[in-house]
């Protein structure tokens, strides 16, 4: 089992309208080939499920920020996690949506992942994997909608 999370914020963004919020997620590259991912990593012993999605987030991507909901599990497979036991190599990633409250200027993997923030149209198209284009498109986005204020106007 791995844990993901979708990092998010708002931009503040002018127009003629006045002032507006764009929602936006964080993607990182991955030194393992081309497109986006969200996040991720198992867990330590000595730690929650909820506190390695929120290390890994840091690790990997150099965002804090606070866990605001569990988006579901998704099954995927994994090249790197195929061996005699499991040679398909199936995984189970949970997810959660993770509101960003602080970017690092620098952070332990840096060196091998650029980050980006993109809306949300920009990210699915991004997403190296169809599960996390779900993931994001149908439990992140439903999440969003149903847990802001705004009740979806923030995309």
């Amino acid at each position: 089992l791995l844990f993901r999370c979708i990092p998010f914020k708002y931009r503040e963004e002018r127009s003629n309208a006045g002032f507006g919020r764009i929602l936006e997620v964080l993607m990182i590259s991955s030194p393992s080939g081309p497109g986006l991912l969200f996040p991720k990593g198992g867990w330590e012993n000595d730690e929650t499920v909820e506190e390695a999605a929120v290390r890994e987030a840091v690790e990997e991507a150099g965002v804090r920020g606070d866990l605001m909901g569990f988006l579901g599990v998704y099954p995927f497979k994994s090249k790197t996690h195929q061996d005699e036991f499991c040679p398909e190599g199936l995984c189970k990633a949970s997810m959660f949506a993770l509101l960003v409250k602080e970017e690092l200027n620098s952070w332990p993997e840096q060196s091998t992942r650029n980050r980006k923030w993109l809306p949300i149209t920009e990210a699915a198209e991004n997403c190296r994997h169809a599960w996390m284009r779900d993931a994001l498109l149908q439990s992140f986005v439903k999440w969003h909608d149903e847990n802001t204020m705004s009740k979806g106007k923030d995309r």
